[in-house]
């Protein structure tokens, strides 16, 4: 009989994302087949998955710790933010709806058997599913058609452990707290708890443990020292996007208001010989940059208004006429052509917006959303890339004919006379670590991502073995009755 057990939060960023990654590798190096799964996720850092959909990139970081390829049902509902109060709806890999935040709030519990039936029929093969819960149970006012944490747990019958983070401090009144302000039911189905992200001897916590078994009820499955290797592992929420130093060549990122699918700068921030600096806003783009790479974004013209706003478009004439070299992926690619083309109004009303004009290309967005795994070649060096594609809007222009990706039967990308301004759709091409060498030039060092990627999942597990009961998980697990 297939098990199950969900990881919630105290409170936003505990970790959740990363102990469900570390426990499904642990259980599955105990011979267990584990499959992760999250209902609802709300992230614009999106993966393409083997059925043709699109689920938040934790799930299948999470899906790769159990050596599975990932699938929509691991993820069913997926909330990517457009505005400050609307989010396109994706279900089940695909787009549903665009909504606002409070005409979401009275449609989600229609969603509820959507989620249910991803989570059967994952269930169907596997021998126990590790799910991840958003955002905190205490968000009470949010409990009506709840389907991301207590309601589905409830739905589905699903013993919950809830997560403190003690590094953002509070953590005996995150848990007891949450305790207090849960109805019965609902305080019912938490039957463990653990403490994450310590820092120095767990020890001097052993009270503070004593405080919270007490005040609660709930088993103790142990306190978590700071993983500190996390920063190798792709990052899902925005507000872990940092800087990172790591050699001479700069690379600049300014950090747009929607940015997307920044899993991107992963693999770069990894290389010993870059440095990754992020640019946030109201900040010049460094002088002194080697590469400004302008990322994916979730809402193209907006963002694109919102670069100008920075003083970025200055920035980045300036960088090209020092001789810098300049890439656009995605989102970043539409803003570097001459024109923006939405006449029906895909990301607000209908009308034309002047690019950047660094690239001889125009954009013409269209309601077809373009969703697929990529195996490419560089055509300067003939290695291969993987990637992903995950976009609206079709770009064309005589750039294009110096396309730089060769994809089966078409071509992709585009680059100026020089090549020194370039842009594509492939997301994910700097984990192929033939191409990033090659691009980077001599700043490469050469490291292997993915296997990188690997073993750190497997020192997170290492670390989940070490220091949480997972003998205790195990037997608190519940068997999935649907």
């Amino acid at each position: 009989m297939t098990k199950a057990i969900m990881i919630q939060g105290a409170g936003s960023n505990v970790g959740k994302s990363m102990i469900v990654a570390g426990i499904a590798r642990a259980l599955t190096r105990r011979g267990l087949k584990v499959a992760p799964f999250k209902p609802q996720n709300m992230s614009n850092n999106a993966a393409v998955t083997s059925d043709g959909g699109e689920i938040g990139r934790a799930q299948a970081l999470q899906a790769r710790a159990c050596y599975l390829a990932p699938h929509t049902d691991m993820n069913p509902v997926l909330l990517k933010p457009e505005t400050d109060i609307g989010a396109q709806v994706v279900v089940q890999g695909k787009r549903f709806a665009t909504m606002k935040a409070r005409d979401y709030g009275k449609q989600k519990s229609t969603l509820m058997p959507h989620v249910l039936e991803s989570f059967y029929r994952l269930a169907e093969t596997v021998d126990i599913i590790v799910i991840e819960g958003a955002g905190s149970p205490a968000e009470i006012n949010l409990r009506a058609g709840d389907i991301a944490n207590m309601g589905f747990a409830e739905a589905a019958n699903v013993p919950v452990v809830l997560i403190g983070d003690i590094d953002r401090g509070g953590v005996i009144a995150q848990l007891v707290g949450t305790h207090a302000v849960l109805p019965d039911n609902d305080r019912g189905l938490i039957k463990a708890f653990a403490v994450n992200k310590f820092r120095g001897d767990v020890s001097l916590f052993d009270q503070g443990l004593d405080e919270i078994v007490n005040r609660t009820g709930w088993r103790s499955l142990g306190v978590l020292p700071w993983f500190a290797d996390a920063w190798r592992l792709p990052a899902e929420d925005v507000m872990d996007i940092s800087s990172s130093e790591g050699g001479d060549f700069k690379i600049a990122v300014p950090k747009l208001s929607r940015i997307a699918n920044f899993d991107d700068l992963d693999p770069l921030s990894n290389e010993p010989g870059v440095t990754v600096q992020i640019v946030e806003a109201g900040k010049a783009l460094p002088g002194d940059a080697d590469l400004v790479l302008i990322p994916g974004s979730k809402s193209t013209i907006a963002d694109l208004a919102y670069f100008r706003a920075q003083g970025w478009d200055i920035d980045l004439q300036a960088h090209i006429r020092r001789g810098g070299r300049v890439l656009g992926i995605c989102g970043g690619y539409q803003m570097l052509g001459r024109e923006i083309i939405d006449d029906a109004g895909i990301e607000g009303p209908p009308g034309r917006v002047a690019g950047l004009g660094h690239l001889d290309v125009t954009t013409h967005m269209t309601p077809h959303k373009q969703l697929s795994e990529v195996r490419a070649t560089y055509t300067t060096t003939g290695d291969d890339v993987r990637g992903y594609e995950i976009h609206i809007g079709r770009t064309e222009g005589p750039d294009c004919a110096r396309a730089w990706l060769n994809i089966a039967d078409r071509t992709e990308g585009a680059a100026s006379e020089n090549h020194r301004i370039m842009g594509c759709y492939v997301h994910g091409l700097f984990a192929s670590d033939a191409f990033r060498s090659a691009f980077l030039g001599k700043a490469a060092g050469n490291v292997g991502y993915e296997s990188t990627v690997d073993s750190t999942l497997d020192a997170l597990a290492d670390h989940i073995e070490t220091h949480m009961d997972l003998d205790a998980l195990l037997e608190l697990s519940g068997e999935i009755a649907g």
